[in-house]
């Protein structure tokens, strides 16, 4: 058992990366049983989104469920039979949130209304170093005249959340759409918009939104611009040709991601790639059987994860109301979660 168990932590380290130099963490075994309307779930389309990344996972376990996956099983009986929930835990609030691709109008030139710009990373800029802030990205010739730009938009706020999201599309006044996926971040701090007009005393904490925040800015729009430069992260795309206009956007994994499936996670915790049940509380009550798929910033902990909404406006406004408490426990495979119930628990 003892060695049995030093292999299962080493395989849960090289998952879980550093997670072992943090706080010791609960993991707690359960059966499919305790999960709240577990037999009602759609677990065949849930099989359909794991089998798109489940490819791209290296450890051998691993990659012997995803061959039996890829044979077509029953979806339910292929996730009983070889997987157990896991509950991992370190203490932290339990949060679930939505986030969106948003989808603004634009230009490949700079003409009429569209004088925004978004770029494509800088040659000179290397992920993971701090380059210049937003400010002097926005006020300075530092990227005019390069020929940098992808497109040009016509809303400096929504450009921001586009940026927040880390994915969007940009559709053409002819009906053709660009495609566009995070590329790199200028390494800075991002600063809350909503915050900042809270601390001006402009909003009270319950009144802001991103559709607040981005009407004020419209409103004000020379105060809107100096209130975006607050912000100084900034964050540079890349121009995916290869998605057609079904396609999700692609998330950490590279992979396209899927709306009502798709959790951003925390990959200290919960392995990417790895299916996730969700118990979302909240109005809106969500339980289903989801996909760790991508990774966001401000996603942080055990039990915090970032629900992927859709694409558009209407996902927009789903998104900013989803802010709830949830329980998330990630399907392991068998031999590992069993061996994980008596390591590093407390």
């Amino acid at each position: 058992m003892q060695r049995l168990a030093a292999i299962a932590l080493a395989l849960w380290a090289g998952l879980w990366g550093h997670v072992w130099a943090q706080e010791p963490v609960l993991r707690e075994v359960l059966e499919f049983e305790d999960l709240h309307e577990w037999a009602l779930d759609d677990h065949a389309f849930a099989l359909d989104v794991f089998l798109k990344t489940c490819g791209d996972l290296d450890d051998p376990e691993w990659a012997s469920l995803c061959a039996v996956a890829k044979t077509g099983p029953d979806a339910r009986r292929f996730f009983e039979t070889f997987f157990r929930p896991v509950r991992v835990d370190d203490g932290q609030m339990s949060l679930v949130t939505g986030y969106y691709e948003p989808e603004l109008r634009g230009s490949r030139t700079k003409v009429g209304r569209f004088t925004v710009p978004v770029y494509r990373k800088p040659p000179e800029l290397r992920e993971g170093s701090l380059w210049h802030d937003r400010r002097t990205i926005e006020t300075t010739d530092l990227l005019q005249g390069r020929g940098l730009e992808i497109a040009w938009v016509d809303d400096p706020a929504a450009l921001f959340y586009m940026q927040v999201q880390g994915s969007g599309r940009i559709r053409l006044s002819g009906g053709n759409v660009i495609r566009l996926g995070y590329a790199a971040s200028n390494g800075h701090v991002f600063r809350s918009l909503g915050e900042e007009l809270v601390r001006q005393g402009i909003y009270e904490p319950h009144q802001v939104s991103a559709a607040v925040v981005g009407n004020w800015i419209r409103r004000n729009p020379v105060d809107g611009a100096e209130l975006i430069r607050g912000s100084p992260n900034y964050v540079f795309f890349r121009e995916i040709p290869s998605l057609s206009r079904n396609d999700g956007p692609r998330g950490a994994m590279n992979r396209s991601i899927t709306a009502g499936r798709t959790l951003a996670v925390d990959p200290r915790f919960i392995p990417l790639g790895a299916p996730v049940w969700m118990e979302k509380g909240g109005p809106d009550v969500i339980r289903r059987l989801m996909v760790a798929q991508d990774t966001g910033s401000a996603i942080k902990g055990a039990q915090r994860a970032d629900y992927f909404v859709g694409t558009g406006a209407e996902a927009g406004q789903r998104a900013a109301r989803i802010r709830n408490p949830a329980r998330l426990y990630v399907l392991l495979p068998i031999n590992i979660a069993f061996a994980m119930s008596g390591v590093g628990s407390r």
